[in-house]
Order: structure tokens, then C-alpha cells, then sequence
């Protein structure tokens, strides 16, 4: 019981010569307590190491065994001074004074925001509503639990109303101010519910969220694409083709990825875009004849774990189409770098690889060739050897029978790197 008490908190580094009175530390991380509250058993902790005890789903106090909720805990001020006062007394042993804590955000006080937020909003009132919602995240930053607090109340449900009572067309200046605001804070109070989800998925939303993408500050772009990889992942196939004819989403999401803001946008733009791919193969075609296969290719060439697992996996559907396959074979580059992807990065990576080299190889002769003269006939069977999940290794038989009718008349010019590998499929 003590290990599981003391992992569960922090501990405080205070010098070991310094005796810590036994009634200023929490019964159960055995610390000095920063703010020591009262349950209703009349027990004083620590309000992270309680906070921590009933998150993990214990309803009782530990130190009676009586029932007790988050709800009920009291600050206890009393105590919290005299633990300061022993913090000053005890300076010159080099231990610091403890802040005075915030008061936690009470249901009740994140309740009444929310209905401000939602009143404000309902009578077009922007200034107020920009106030409020700047306020509720102030709030939210400053600890966990306020953020839960609000998101428990209906936070983000609220803050999606509002977005949507403002969106529409012909945002700009405040309004667009104002947009992003709202957006910031249904970023940071996610995940979204799925009232919340409703009140996005409307066309006047979808302009506004489209519209900041392409015209928004950088705060703005980077929570517009986060906020389209959220709405897009709920989505059903029909409700995406209908979001994904919304005026500029396509272009605003192939600009991030031609030119990247940050990691965190790359990511969800290309989240976003698989889910569209994915859904609809005609989408493959505004892509491609964006240039987005030749930039994922550039981008695959060095770019960490997540980014390639993307890349890969939105490479792949845009493969699906006549398009995105014959751009991919006028490319110098797309055959040597999947190759090289093929066992180097995950079992994802590698599903994606091959699933893309199945359909360039499957669709055209000249890329049948190149693969063999890149040694992709000797990766597949060590990479059957390695081993695979079942979807790929189906595809890597089919590709190993595609790839074996042409070995005869193509010399592989890494032949030699596999030596111990030399049957026929």
C-alpha cells in the first residue's frame, strides 16, 4: 500500500536534515501538503494526492473507509498557513515557502459561464462572448481539474453552439477574432461530445472552419486543422463528401503540407486528407492534380514515425486512382522510397508500403520493372519471412506473383545483398 501511495504523487525535494512536522504531510503521499483540504470525514490531504485517490476510482476515505466525493472537499486555510509560516521559519535550511493555492473551479461557477457564453452568444453579442470564453480557458489552464470541470458541465457542447451562432460566411476582423477564440477553446477543453459534433457538422461551420485554414493567424490554421481531423473521423462517407465540397478545404490542406507550419499541422492535414481520400476516390484526383504526390514523396525522404506512417497511408489511397498512379510512375522517386519503407519504420509503414507498390505494379508494366531492379522481389520474401499481419501478407503473395512473371527479363541490382535468397515463388 505505501508503494501504490507513494507513486501516486510527486514526491517534494526538501533536505533530509529538515524534519517535517507529522500533521503537515498528506496521509497518503507522506509529503508536505501544498494545499491541504478537509473531506467530510473531518481527514485533511493533499488536494492532488485525494484528487488522485478517487480519480482512480476508490470512493472512500483512506483513512476511515467512509464514503467521500470530490465535491465535498474543503480547503483547509488553517493548516495551509501554519505550513507556510514553518516554510519561512525554516528558509535559511533552504526550503522555499508554498504558493498560496487557487480555489478550483466549482461546477457551479463553470455552469454559470457556460450559460453566459451561451446567452451572449444567442444575442450576437461577440465582445462578451470573446470575454467569457478567454476567461473559462484562463480557468482551465490553471489546473486538470478545472479543465475536467468544464468539460463535465457540457463545456465543449457550449463552446460548439456558440461557434455556430457566429460562423458563416464573410468572416473577417473581429468576427474571425472571435472564431478563432472559440476554436482555441474547443481544442483545449476535447474531446468533443457528440452534441458537440452535431452543432460542427453544418455548412455555415465548415465555411468558417475552412475560411480560418486558409486565412486564419497561425494559432487559427493549426487548431482549424485539428478541429477538421476531429469532424472528419466521426464522419460517415456521405456526410464527408458533402463537408469535403466545402470552398478551399481541399487546397488549405495540401498547403500545410507543402508548406508546413508545424509538426502538430502536418499531422492532422494528413490525417484529414486520408480520411477524405478514403471515403471518396474522385477526392484522389483534386489532390494529385494539386502536386500532393510529389510532396509526400519529398516528405518521406526524412520525416519521423508519425508523419510517415500518414504520408504513406494517404500515398496509398491517392493510388486508388488512374491519376495518382500514373503521377506516382512519372515520379523518379516513388519506387526507391517505398522500397526503402518497406521494413524500417512499423508494421503500419510497412502495410502501407506494400499496398501501394501492389497497385502501382498491379496498374502498369514499367513499374513492375523498376521494383525488380530496386530488389523489391528479394524485400518481400525476407519481409514473409520476418513476418506480417495477414491483410499484408495476402498482398505481398499477390505482389511476389505479379513481380515473379517478370524476373526472368529484369537483372536486380541488389542481387547481391540477398545471396541467401534465391528460390523461385
Amino acid at each position: 500500500m505505501a508503494k501504490v501511495q507513494k507513486s501516486m504523487v510527486k514526491s517534494l525535494p526538501f533536505p533530509e536534515n529538515v524534519p517535517i512536522p507529522s500533521h503537515f504531510r498528506c496521509p497518503i503521499s507522506l509529503d508536505l501538503m501544498r494545499d491541504p483540504v478537509i473531506t467530510s470525514t473531518g481527514i485533511t490531504y493533499d488536494r492532488q494526492s485525494i484528487e488522485k485517490w478517487l480519480e482512480m476510482g476508490n470512493k472512500s476515505c483512506p483513512a476511515t473507509n467512509q464514503q467521500i466525493t470530490q465535491d465535498e472537499l474543503i480547503p483547509n486555510h488553517a493548516l495551509r498557513r501554519l505550513i507556510q509560516d514553518w516554510c519561512v521559519t525554516n528558509r535559511v535550511m533552504g526550503i522555499e515557502r508554498i504558493p498560496t493555492p487557487r480555489i478550483p473551479l466549482s461546477k457551479i461557477q463553470a455552469t454559470e459561464i457556460l450559460s453566459e457564453i451561451s446567452s451572449s452568444s444567442i444575442r450576437g453579442d461577440g465582445v462578451r462572448c470573446s470575454v467569457l470564453v478567454t476567461k473559462l480557458k484562463a480557468l482551465g489552464k490553471e489546473s486538470e481539474r478545472n479543465k475536467l470541470c468544464v468539460t463535465s458541465c457540457g463545456g465543449s457542447q457550449v463552446l460548439a453552439a456558440a461557434f455556430r451562432e457566429f460562423a458563416g460566411e464573410g468572416i473577417e476582423g473581429a468576427k474571425l477574432g472571435l472564431l478563432e477564440e472559440i476554436m482555441s477553446a474547443l481544442i483545449f477543453f476535447s474531446p468533443l461530445d457528440k452534441g458537440a459534433m452535431q452543432h460542427l457538422i453544418c455548412l455555415s461551420c465548415s465555411k468558417s472552419i475552412v475560411s480560418i485554414l486558409n486565412h486564419g493567424n497561425l494559432a487559427g490554421m493549426i487548431n482549424s486543422v485539428m478541429l477538421l481531423r476531429k469532424l472528419v473521423s466521426s464522419m460517415d462517407a456521405e456526410a464527408i463528401n458533402s463537408f469535403a465540397k466545402t470552398s478551399g478545404l481541399v487546397e488549405g490542406l495540401v498547403k500545410l503540407v507543402q508548406r508546413p507550419i508545424s509538426s502538430q499541422a502536418t499531422k492532422a492535414a494528413l490525417a484529414t486528407i486520408y480520411y477524405l481520400v478514403s471515403a471518396d476516390e474522385r477526392l484522389c484526383t483534386k489532390f494529385v492534380d494539386l502536386g500532393l504526390v510529389s510532396s509526400l514523396l519529398e516528405i518521406l525522404i526524412d520525416c519521423d514515425k508519425s508523419i510517415c506512417e500518414k504520408a504513406l497511408g494517404v500515398l496509398e489511397g491517392l493510388f486508388s486512382s488512374d491519376k495518382g498512379s500514373e503521377r506516382a510512375c512519372q515520379h523518379a522517386l516513388t519506387v526507391p522510397v517505398l522500397i526503402k519503407k518497406l521494413l524500417r519504420v512499423s508494421d503500419l509503414a510497412t502495410h502501407f508500403s506494400v499496398s501501394a507498390l501492389w497497385k502501382l505494379c498491379k496498374k502498369g508494366n514499367c513499374c513492375v520493372v523498376e521494383a525488380l531492379q530496386a530488389g523489391l522481389f528479394q524485400k518481400l520474401l525476407l519481409l514473409v519471412q520476418v513476418g506480417c499481419n495477414t491483410v499484408t501478407k495476402e498482398k505481398v503473395s499477390d505482389l511476389l506473383k505479379v513481380l515473379n512473371s517478370s524476373r526472368s527479363s529484369v537483372e536486380c541490382v541488389e542481387t547481391v545483398d540477398f545471396r541467401g535468397i534465391n528460390r523461385p515463388f
